[in-house]
């Protein structure tokens, strides 16, 4: 699913999230709130990092020259004079560690829990008893129980971690020290880290923490040091955990010895704790501002502006002016301030001058007369730029204009241009583009301003529309500029295919492919929607017959996954008479709209008395009986919950009448107000699947695909051959709402994923030589990926092994099941390769039903033959379909890829 910025915890998507789960080298799933690093996201965590790049300033030519012009600068007679507030976030890292072993006293074992990072850390934590193994949390006998301790109702209690004896000057380390003594019948410890200044919270694969201490919990993949944690008791448990496993995973240091015995006399001694450090990141708001005062030289009358910010390192501002109300970015004439580069012919770019002995950066700007404004965006380290609103800074340069007038309580600064690598050519590419958008803007504005008249004559309109239709296609031209282009006739020339009347309810035709039209930074440009409508016949020509739309709802993370207000469709991508119209588009060349809906939890409007945020607003004004009563951090009166916690945000009682009658009339509007044709399902293990089969049946989607995202199977770091469990589970959801709904076959992915990145291609054949993820057991209800805004996009949790993309889509294009094919490969230098993929696929009327003859699973290849019409290989090794009743012919090939077509 999703991320939100840092911010308090019920304002804002780690979403039911996909998981991920670190044992080794190997990037293996299990959760976005854990990989390389945390990173706390409100609901997921990122691991997203720009790497530092120190921006190359070289020094202008008119320096001297400058010098010359440029006076001291006085505050007298100055006409303009300005403070605008600047908001930004600031990375902090650190890590967080879990540590199990002895007590000094060589009796009781002792867990401590840290965290070296500035904040008021508090552990919420609980216990899980021998007896009732898979039960929800208990509190922990009161002689377990640290100082400082607060019982949380019945099921858990809260400990701030208080700052190490040890911890010298300058150093943030806080922890946490629980006793466990070894007569105790306590089989797990179960908890999450809060940070009470952010509200966020610091979870283990999108889950709760576990700690285990016996050795029969294993089966839970969501252990913390399971691989030296075990067999710490005696008596009953003793017996249950008397093999001490040995080995150390890639992140793990040990503490003790991990050798065993088999005298129980020596057993103390050979028994030994664990240690694990994890990355923890977390986002920090920052308040800085900008000043701006502007007076008049009496000597030369030309402008004098100085600018000056207490933002701390390098800033750079990037400049330029205009003359008119256009607000249309130019050069001005030479002399420049010291270390200023000219960036594109378009703009200017200067280094600010560190002030000596205080905090921040200043800089004197010396214009023509004639220029009419000042416009400027700021940058700061790791490329991270700030503007205005989504608009430029803008002084105006003379006192009698009335081009802008201030607004300064108007002015709020968010970051506006995507991290990069450090390249100054791709963040220009969007300044650049960002003035094309802002210019079209300030047309919009101007007509609005004028509605009132009551006069307006025909040339004035056709002036004004004439502009804006050169603005946009110089925009468009721009974005499309490296881009294939597809014709009209081309679109209206695809043939639609004659599927059968009658399909089953949420299973599509059959013959469906999806693509996902949108990945993690869509949300940014505000504008998602236009701009996918730009894309409408390219995806028809390119024959994708659904797409799978972000989700649409006011949500507290930009991305949507943290809804709030389920009725109010105006979202960062667009407005929802936008979002009508996209879909209309995209229904005039016949491809399905699926709706992202996110079902399993909701952001509460206010607090309850308690202070907990379990108040609802809007149109479906819930209270708190809507939230389960065993979410431990919400305060819900409503009954237990039915599938996985969420932590993030409250999550939703299904079981309660109320809730299951709005939910079904609100897809029910959404079908019938917006016209999607089905759903995308987030997070659905966090509740029954009975109930999404009441939500299905009630809506009746065309097509309908559930996100159960679940950790594959591993032992000692490498992803076991058998994953029967893993599809089982998936298979159970879909059997639990009746086979109403799919789900995305993240067995799939996971062995693809592992198959290309260890060259081990055996892997794709299971063990009755079929595929080995869910379209092995039922393709129907399969949905194959390799990619989603999740996994790959700027977030990156799981991406795909560089470069073996196309191996990907060679499988799942001529395999059964419902491909699905990512917004950021169709659009990349990938899209011929997947055109020709889907081409083929759709000629040769490959299905979600078709067969499959695995013909090779070897070290170095892979092949395989679909309903006697398609033979496929992958891998760097040698096979050629061989020749009997039918000829092949090589139809498709690419790297490590071919795919022959009978005839």
């Amino acid at each position: 699913m999703s991320t939100v910025r840092t911010e308090p915890l019920l304002h804002h998507d780690l979403r039911g999230i996909p998981r991920f789960h670190l044992k080794s080298s190997i990037l293996e799933p299990a959760s976005l709130s854990y990989s390389r690093q945390f990173r706390f996201h409100g609901r997921r965590f990122s691991s997203f990092k720009p790497p530092r790049k120190p921006f190359d300033v070289k020094a202008s030519s008119s320096v001297a020259a400058a010098a010359a012009v440029v006076e001291t600068f006085d505050f007298t007679d100055i006409f303009f004079s300005e403070t605008f507030p600047l908001k930004w976030t600031e990375i902090v890292e650190g890590w967080m560690f879990v540590r199990l072993d002895k007590e000094k006293n060589k009796q009781n074992w002792q867990l401590t829990v840290g965290c070296r990072l500035p904040g008021k850390w508090i552990l919420h934590w609980g216990v899980s008893y021998v007896d009732d193994v898979g039960s929800e949390w208990d509190q922990p006998p009161t002689d377990m129980r640290p100082s400082g301790s607060v019982s949380i109702q019945d099921y858990a209690i809260e400990t701030p971690l208080l700052k190490a004896p040890s911890t010298t000057e300058g150093e943030d380390l806080y922890e946490v020290k629980i006793s466990i003594k070894p007569d105790s019948t306590i089989a797990a410890i179960n908890f999450v880290l809060k940070d009470e200044e952010t509200g966020a919270w610091c979870q283990h694969e999108g889950r709760d923490f576990k700690v285990s201490l016996v050795d029969f919990l294993r089966g839970d993949n969501n252990i913390i040091g399971e691989k030296k944690g075990f067999g710490i008791w005696k008596g009953t448990l003793r017996q249950l955990s008397n093999i001490f496993l040995g080995g150390e995973s890639s992140h793990s240091k040990e503490n003790g010895s991990n050798s065993v015995s088999n005298n129980d006399e020596q057993d103390d001694t050979c028994l030994g704790g664990f240690y694990e450090e994890l990355p923890l990141v977390k986002q920090v708001p920052v308040h800085n501002s900008v000043s701006v005062s502007v007076r008049k030289c009496p000597n030369s009358a030309k402008n004098i502006l100085y600018l000056e910010t207490d933002l701390p390192g390098d800033v750079v501002v990037h400049w330029g002016v205009c003359r008119d109300d256009t607000k249309k970015w130019e050069i001005p004439a030479a002399p420049h301030p010291p270390k200023t580069t000219i960036f594109r012919s378009k703009a200017l770019r200067t280094l600010l001058k560190q002030k000596e002995g205080l905090k921040g950066c200043s800089g004197l700007f010396t214009l023509d007369k004639d220029i009419s404004g000042f416009l400027f965006v700021l940058m700061v380290k790791e490329n991270t730029w700030l503007n205005s609103m989504g608009n430029d800074f803008f002084v105006p340069l003379s006192n009698s204009s009335n081009l802008v007038q201030s607004r300064k309580d108007q002015y709020e600064t968010t970051h506006i241009l995507k991290k990069t690598d450090g390249g100054n050519e791709e963040v220009s590419d969007s300044v650049y583009t960002d003035g094309v958008i802002n210019e079209i803007r300030n047309f919009v504005s101007d007509i609005s301003s004028e509605k009132n008249c009551k006069t307006k004559t025909k040339e004035p309109q056709e002036s004004i529309l004439q502009m804006i239709e050169k603005l946009a296609a110089e925009a468009y031209s721009f974005f499309r500029s490296s881009m294939p282009t597809f014709s009209e006739e081309a679109v209206l020339e695809r043939e639609v295919k004659e599927y059968p009347s009658k399909v089953p309810s949420g299973t599509g035709s059959g013959y469906d492919i999806l693509c996902q039209g949108f990945n993690w930074e869509s949300s940014k440009s505000k504008r998602w929607y236009k701009e996918l409508k730009e894309k409408v016949k390219e995806l028809s020509s390119l024959g994708f017959s659904i797409v799978w739309l972000p989700p649409p709802t006011e949500s507290v993370s930009p991305e949507g996954y943290m809804p709030k207000d389920l009725y109010n469709l105006n979202s960062r991508y667009g407005t929802v008479e936008e979002l009508k119209d996209l879909v209309k588009k995209f229904h005039d060349v016949n491809i399905k709209v699926l709706g992202d809906v996110v079902l399993n939890h909701r952001c509460a409007h206010y607090k309850n008395q308690n202070g907990a945020w379990n108040i609802f607003g809007g149109r479906l004004n819930w209270d708190d009986r809507a939230v389960v009563a065993d979410d431990p951090h919400f305060q819900g009166r409503g009954n237990k919950k039915s599938g996985e916690f969420f932590h993030a945000a409250p999550n939703i009682d299904h079981s309660q009448d109320f809730v299951r009658r709005d939910l079904k009339e609100w897809l029910c509007w959404l079908r019938k107000e917006i016209r999607y044709d089905g759903w995308r399902l987030d997070f659905v293990r966090g509740f029954s699947g009975g109930y999404m089969k009441d939500y299905l049946e009630a809506s009746e989607p065309y097509f309908a695909v559930g996100e159960f995202w679940d950790s594959l199977s591993y032992s000692h770091g490498v992803i076991d051959h058998n994953q029967d469990a893993h599809r089982q589970r998936i298979i159970d959801w879909i059997n639990s709402t009746n086979g109403t709904a799919g789900a995305f076959d993240i067995t799939t992915k996971g062995i693809l994923h592992s198959a290309l990145e260890q060259h081990e291609y055996w892997r794709l054949s299971d063990a009755k030589g079929q595929p080995p993820g869910v379209i092995g057991w039922w393709p129907s209800r399969a949905v194959t990926f390799i990619e989603n805004h999740d996994t790959g996009s700027s977030q990156g949790h799981w991406r795909f092994p560089s470069g073996k993309e196309m191996q990907g889509y060679a499988y799942i294009l001529t395999h059964p099941g419902t491909p699905a094919v990512f917004y950021d490969h169709v659009f990349s230098h990938y899209q011929s390769e997947i055109a020709s993929l889907i081409s083929l696929r759709n000629r040769n009327d490959i299905h979600c039903r078709s067969t499959v003859k695995i013909t090779k699973a070897e070290r170095d290849v892979y092949a395989a033959i679909m309903d006697d019409k398609v033979a496929m290989k992958i891998g760097p090794g040698y096979y050629e379909p061989q020749s009997g009743s039918r000829r092949w012919s090589l139809a498709l090939e690419g790297n490590d890829y071919k795919v022959w077509e009978a005839s």
